[in-house]
């Protein structure tokens, strides 16, 4: 005996539909279910500076490979001290501030051998390169920075932040001297660590 089972198109559709649906719901269920890190960095002066504050690094975000837009890591800056204007801040490849003058925090951040320049320029950037903040009359300055370029603790060498210094200059950041914004004297520095 054959049995043939055949489907009208209006079933196969509903089929699909559903199907789609699930997958949907799937998605959502695990971004509602979001994976939250937040580490603070202590900023302390360097080069006989008085600048220091803190610096918090929230990540959120989960390890699905197919949601749309993936993880964001939030740096919030708080720093006083600081001369009125704006100045540089950065990430340096080193989780290392023990220098008087902070050079121990080593260069940017330049996991894929770019040149220095603004964050998200078509010709390359640093993944250190966040460029300025500016500071009140009174020396204090706040910036909030987003980026899906950084991770805190993944696999991924060219972004995860664990191990690299924040580092604060006294001057501005150009944007085009190489290899580093030409920013003068690093004025404080905090080491990223779990």
């Amino acid at each position: 005996m054959l049995v043939i089972t055949t489907y009208s198109c209006k079933e196969v559709k509903k089929d699909a539909q559903e199907a789609s649906e699930k997958v949907e719901a799937a998605i959502q269920d695990v971004n509602n279910k979001m994976e939250e890190r937040t580490m603070t960095v202590t900023m302390e002066p360097k080069s006989d500076s008085n600048v220091k504050g803190d610096i918090t690094f929230t990540e959120k975000g989960n390890k699905v490979i197919f949601t749309e837009k993936g993880n964001k890591v939030i740096m919030v800056t708080h720093l006083s001290g600081l001369t009125p204007g704006e100045h540089a801040i950065h990430l340096h490849e080193k989780g290392d501030c023990s220098a008087p003058d902070g050079k121990s925090a080593g260069g940017h951040w330049n996991p894929k051998n770019m040149q220095h320049s603004k964050w998200d320029s078509p010709k390359g950037f640093h993944m250190g390169d966040i460029g300025n903040l500016k500071a009140d009359s009174e020396g204090n300055a706040t910036l909030t920075f987003e980026t899906g370029e950084w991770c805190i603790g993944c696999d991924d060498v060219t972004k995860n932040i664990i191990g690299k210094s924040v580092v604060v200059h006294q001057g501005v950041d150009d944007f085009t001297s190489q290899p580093a914004g030409d920013a003068g004297n690093r004025v404080s520095c905090g080491v990223i660590t779990e």
